[in-house]
């Protein structure tokens, strides 16, 4: 995929009567990709893709992210290549390690998550194309292939949805791309992709941030707001080291009582970068510098009450073709 692409995220708790309205809106509006994800307790990430896919006809649909370690990957390959067969060249399938707390809740955190996840996409990639997996550890095959009459015509791309360094560097050596949690900045695209060193072959870099458009800057970044929430919490320290005012952020962050007390506190600069938020023409520009940056996926999470009214107003954003 060399023409960057513009994404959207299908909202984790949108009424499920709205999914297929929303999924067929994002293609109707000119969206290239519609991302889909699997959190714990929410909607699993392989039947949301099965049925936006379906329902639709150009858009392409990526997983991201699907946990690793709570899905043997024999039967991982056996649902990805089901997709891959019905839709040829619309899916993409994101693996990760999955949020550590929620994997220890239901007790599927592995002993080396990092080993864990290279054997399992090494695996996963090996019955996609038909080979005879055997694998030792820590995913164990005992000489494992898919049936010929299973096997998808386009091999969908793997990709690893991690923030770590040594995640990142696996990510280079074992996938054909990598998916960057919320908020991705220039900065932080930049010092993946360092991290991921992925020279020798083609690599996607998928960026995920919070996004509104409104009539005016000021409108926007107050309404996004909300969706930033989250990210002065140990697990995003990734994502802000690379900025120039990662210091003064993690001294608001320990100054605060509260998530909610801290985003409202951020100064309008810091919440211009760490999302999409403004005019149409801003939120392309901003879109742009992520491109330039490395990105090939720039994924805008909706923000708001109304998620298809989100959707109409994020399209605005989209280049004209």
């Amino acid at each position: 995929m060399s023409t960057p692409a513009h994404g959207v995220m299908l909202p984790r708790d949108l009424p499920a009567a709205r999914v297929v309205e929303f999924a067929r809106s994002a293609e109707r509006l000119g969206f290239d990709e519609l991302w889909v994800v699997e959190d714990l307790q929410f909607r699993g990430g392989i039947a949301q893709a099965g049925v936006v896919l379906a329902a639709t006809e150009r858009i392409r649909v990526g997983i991201g992210i699907l946990p690793a370690a709570v899905r043997n990957v024999a039967f991982a390959a056996m649902e990805i290549a089901t997709l891959a067969q019905l839709f040829p060249g619309r899916v993409d399938a994101g693996i990760g390690h999955g949020m550590p707390g929620f994997l220890k809740q239901v007790g599927a955190w592995p002993e080396r998550p990092l080993a864990y996840l290279q054997s399992y996409v090494t695996a996963l990639r090996g019955l996609l194309r038909g080979e005879t997996v055997h694998s030792d550890g820590p995913v164990v095959l005992g000489g494992l292939e898919l049936d010929p009459s299973a096997l998808p015509e386009v091999v969908p791309d793997l990709l690893l949805g991690v923030r770590g360094p040594r995640s990142l560097a696996a990510s280079g050596r074992v996938a054909d791309g990598t998916i960057l949690a919320e908020p991705t900045t220039p900065e932080y695209a930049r010092a993946a992709l360092d991290r991921i060193a992925a020279a020798d072959r083609a690599h996607r870099l998928v960026a995920y941030n919070v996004a509104v458009v409104a009539d005016d800057d000021a409108t926007a970044l107050a309404a996004v707001r909300a969706g930033l929430e989250w990210i002065g919490e140990p697990d995003w320290a990734p994502h802000i080291e690379p900025l120039d005012f990662a210091g003064e952020f993690a001294a608001l962050r320990a100054s605060c009582g509260s998530r909610h007390e801290f985003v409202e506190r951020m100064p309008d600069a810091w919440v211009a970068r760490l999302a999409l938020a403004g005019t149409a023409e801003t939120v392309r520009a901003r879109t742009d510098e992520l491109f330039a940056a490395g990105v090939t996926s720039s994924v805008m999470i909706p923000t708001g009450a109304d998620a298809l009214q989100a959707l109409q107003s994020l399209s605005c954003a989209l280049p004209t073709r």
